[in-house]
């Protein structure tokens, strides 16, 4: 059973902490606007045709930034382009070994280790695809997060390899007609308690 969410602070038609606002008939074109902010915020490269991987998270077991961190080389191998946003703050071995994928890949992955809750909302906004590593998700608010700003989650269990490989299958959807309808269908659900 999902939780419901607060539909009111997870609004992107109202959301105060996003460039563009925007509903699911304006979506398309405004994520993309609202990556190309995030993009120069976060300090990657501008580019709207890029697919944006987030990790958002608590940096601790269940949430399994690990994994999420052994994935990123395996994913650079299979895909030339791709950047790749990660907020959380947590476990000190968590946020070194986020710093330490930045520092691998400078100008593809960013790493940001602090709590930053208008960030979150931005990166919501603006990235393409979700990445939840989480070994166990008893409710699944940051999935619902993902749905209602239309950014489609990649939900695999902490098989770093599976990680990788869906990332990549996710990537490669991005940008395309069937994409756009995932956005859509993601935002037309009633996530509320109602």
């Amino acid at each position: 059973i999902v939780n419901g969410m607060d539909v009111s602070e997870w609004d992107p038609s109202r959301d105060k902490y996003i460039a563009v606002k925007y509903d699911v008939s304006t979506a398309v074109e405004a994520k993309a606007l609202n990556k190309e902010a995030l993009q120069a915020e976060v300090g990657l490269p501008v580019d709207r045709n890029i697919p944006l991987v987030a990790f958002i998270g608590r940096l601790e077991e269940q949430k399994g930034p690990d994994v999420m961190a052994a994935a990123i080389p395996q994913l650079m191998e299979m895909v030339e382009d791709v950047q790749i946003v990660l907020l959380g703050t947590g476990k000190k071995k968590f946020e070194r070994m986020l710093m330490s994928a930045e520092e691998k890949f400078p100008g593809k992955v960013r790493a940001v280790v602090k709590f930053n809750a208008a960030l979150a909302h931005h990166i919501m906004a603006g990235a393409d695809v979700l990445a939840v590593t989480s070994r166990f998700e008893p409710c699944g608010l940051i999935q619902l997060q993902g749905m209602r700003y239309g950014t489609c989650n990649v939900v695999e269990p902490a098989d770093v390899k599976k990680v990788a490989t869906t990332l990549q299958r996710a990537i490669k959807v991005v940008g395309t007609p069937a994409y756009e309808e995932m956005v859509r269908n993601c935002m037309i659900q009633d996530l509320s308690w109602k």
